[in-house]
């Protein structure tokens, strides 16, 4: 015969705060790490409840995945209009986060009137000065860092063709990356606060594209250009991921004085024709998630871990891959934790622990 709880009332209480006692969140193992977990977010979903809610109760830091770019802030060559940006800072500010800004400077994402203006180099210039300043004083200590430029480089490290380097380009094609180099003077005057990040895909572990990106940070704090950290991509399309290679990367970065942030990190994996995505292949993801983020954690100069977006129910990967890939963040359809999540859970948890 079982003996009733309530001879033993220590043990009710020992049983019933067990079952209450709520498990830690990402925000909470990353606040106690000392470290920023943030999303790349659409504010259009800031309306729907579990969005929001997911958001907030598990994140610190927030970026918009479009909504300060060009084609959203500047959708014509006189106006700016912030209203989408403003949502996100509201969100941020209303939940106690912070806000990451992207990005200024891009070959892609400009509306058609930048894109096909036939604007002279001096013209370019002027554009672009005007923007990043505008927009930049528009969000002065609300945005704590930027992406000023992103995806600058090619795969083999050279400075790419665009709109702004060379087609036509500002007159600093003969100086590499020079364009860059004026973006971010032009942004520190902008907002001498914010802290200033090049952001790059297919950089993160050790080739000719990270190679080209630690010439390029070593060469700016050689000569005082005002840059403070690198952007990490990390969208991950192989379960074959080199962590350490990624490790060394950052370590070699943070080296030269810059911090480094995480910033795009989704892991795509194979669908069915149900759209569902393999278990083995989840535990896989985890174990990538988890690689990523121990990677980060090896070095302080790594400060922040982003994932875009945190539910698969909204990952720009089911329309890029017209449905064959998906599944590739923490959260799945319905706001449910997957092993990723776990993954992640238990490496800031360590990090905790170590402090």
């Amino acid at each position: 015969m079982l003996t009733p709880l309530r001879q033993f009332p220590f043990l009710a209480l020992f049983v019933t705060t067990t079952v209450l006692t709520p498990c830690l969140t990402l925000r909470q193992a990353a606040e106690q790490a000392h470290m920023l977990l943030g999303a790349a977010v659409r504010p259009s979903l800031f309306s729907e409840a579990a969005y929001s809610a997911t958001l907030a109760r598990e994140y610190n830091m927030v970026e918009p995945e479009d909504a300060m770019k060009w084609w959203v802030v500047r959708r014509n060559a006189g106006t700016f209009d912030f209203r989408a940006g403003d949502e996100v800072v509201h969100f941020a500010q209303a939940h106690g986060m912070k806000v990451r800004g992207h990005c200024l400077v891009w070959d892609r994402d400009n509306p058609e009137w930048l894109a096909q203006g036939n604007f002279t180099p001096t013209q370019l210039s002027q554009l672009l000065r005007e923007h990043i300043t505008t927009v930049m004083k528009h969000y002065a200590g609300q945005v704590f860092a930027w992406d000023v430029v992103n995806e600058a480089l090619d795969d083999n490290g050279g400075v790419k063709d665009s709109l702004w380097y060379n087609h036509p380009g500002m007159g600093l094609s003969e100086k590499g990356t020079g364009y860059v180099e004026q973006a971010f003077r032009w942004a520190h005057e902008a907002d001498p606060q914010a802290l200033l990040f090049y952001n790059e895909a297919e950089g993160e572990g050790l080739n000719r594209k990270s190679d080209a990106v630690y010439a390029l940070v070593k060469d700016f704090k050689r000569r005082g250009v005002p840059i403070d950290g690198v952007g990490l991509q990390l969208h991950i399309s192989q379960l074959d991921l080199d962590t350490a290679a990624i490790a060394a990367n950052i370590a070699r970065l943070t080296a030269l004085g810059v911090k480094v942030h995480i910033t795009e990190l989704d892991v795509s994996l194979p669908l069915d024709s149900s759209g569902v995505a393999r278990r083995d292949d989840l535990l896989r993801q985890a174990d990538l998630y988890r690689g990523v983020v121990g990677a980060c954690l090896q070095s302080s100069g790594c400060t922040a871990i982003q994932t875009w977006g945190f539910t698969d129910k909204y990952s720009w990967i089911g329309s890029h891959s017209h449905g064959t890939r998906g599944a590739p963040l923490p959260f799945d359809p319905a706001y449910k934790p997957k092993p990723a999540y776990d993954a992640v859970l238990e490496e800031l948890s360590k990090k905790r622990d170590r402090h």
